[in-house]
């Protein structure tokens, strides 16, 4: 196909603002099968100390990619919240609506590592009083497309996140969406409903889709599921790839022949990848498929953010159309 302009020029000074989550992360690992209690020290191969959250590893993925990048959300007054705000700045994310909150603290996360496993520990700090205020109106107006992450993790902002997504639209945005986990396990369907109406794309993994849905088996039957309820919904599905339902057909990409080293952050850079190829005007099975590379491109180093791709990086790992058709995305 023929190669995919930029970001088509436009009177909006950001092409994304993301709302969500920013923090910390301490990646730890690989840990002992069983962890031991009782003051035992266990010593770990390796620590780093990255950028977590997982609208933060979004933004910097799409901001990687080209994109023009906005965020907002809060940040405690410590040195957590000064190191957040700078690894947003130096990935080239705006931060002007990034809030300092005088009282809480700025999140932070634990995540321990086994193979291709984690287990994710998080004191959520301010993110317990992140809500509509903290997502300024005039920014809404000033991008084209708006996505927010870590639904339940902030209860004020997803309470009022149909609000906020409805007068995007309204601005003349569109919207994308990725819950995250329900540390819960509620997973609430009277509370995202709502958000799902005013939600052009949502973008849960396999187990999420899961969950989201109660369907126990089948992620292209859990995505068929949720798609009854509004959105494009766009499911990241490990090895076997990804794929996408509409509400009448699916579209599938395999995932890329990598050798992970890494896995924390891999969907938040599979939704910049995705965010960034609408944007661009690819159709659903390309962008899908430049997705896909984003995601397992970034597994390569340690943290979300160490190597998301660029946008070429990114489209000279999509496989070429056969001769019997299929995805080829030119750089």
């Amino acid at each position: 196909m023929p190669s995919p302009p930029a970001p088509a020029p436009s009177s909006r000074p950001f092409d994304l603002l993301v709302v969500g989550d920013a923090n910390p992360d301490v990646v730890l690992g690989p840990v002992p099968r069983d962890l031991a209690y009782g003051q035992r020290e266990q010593l770990v191969e390796r620590a780093d100390l990255v950028l977590g959250g997982s609208a933060a590893i979004m933004a910097c993925g799409a901001a990687r990619l080209g994109l023009r990048v906005a965020f907002a959300g809060r940040v405690g007054d410590d040195p957590a919240g000064a190191f957040v705000r700078t690894a947003l700045t130096a990935r080239g994310v705006d931060t002007s609506a990034l809030t300092t909150d005088p009282e809480r603290a700025t999140p932070l996360t634990a995540v321990l590592t086994r193979g291709a496993d984690r287990a994710i520990l998080t004191a959520p700090g301010c993110l317990t009083a992140t809500g509509p205020g903290d997502v300024p109106e005039e920014l809404l107006a000033r991008t084209r497309h708006v996505h927010a992450a870590s639904f339940f993790l902030m209860p004020r902002l997803a309470g009022a996140l149909a609000e906020v997504f409805a007068r995007a639209r309204e601005l003349g945005a569109t919207t994308s969406l990725d819950t995250n986990d329900d540390p819960s396990g509620r997973w609430d369907p009277e509370l995202l409903d709502p958000v799902l109406k005013v939600t052009d794309q949502v973008l849960p993994n396999a187990a999420e889709a899961r969950a989201l849905t109660g369907v126990a088996k089948g992620v292209a039957e859990a995505a068929a599921t949720l798609a009854r309820r509004g959105p494009l919904v766009v499911v990241k599905n490990g090895a076997e790839g990804a794929l996408a339902h509409d509400g009448t057909r699916v579209t599938t990409a395999p995932a890329l022949p990598v050798e992970p080293l890494d896995t924390v952050g891999a969907g938040d850079s599979f939704d910049a990848g995705f965010v960034a190829a609408v944007l661009r005007g690819l159709d659903l099975a390309d962008a899908l498929a430049v997705a896909t590379a984003c995601g397992s491109l970034s597994t390569r180093g340690r943290g979300g953010t160490a190597t998301q791709p660029t946008w070429d990086e990114a489209v000279a790992r999509v496989p070429d159309p056969g001769p019997t058709g299929g995805t080829g995305v030119s750089a």
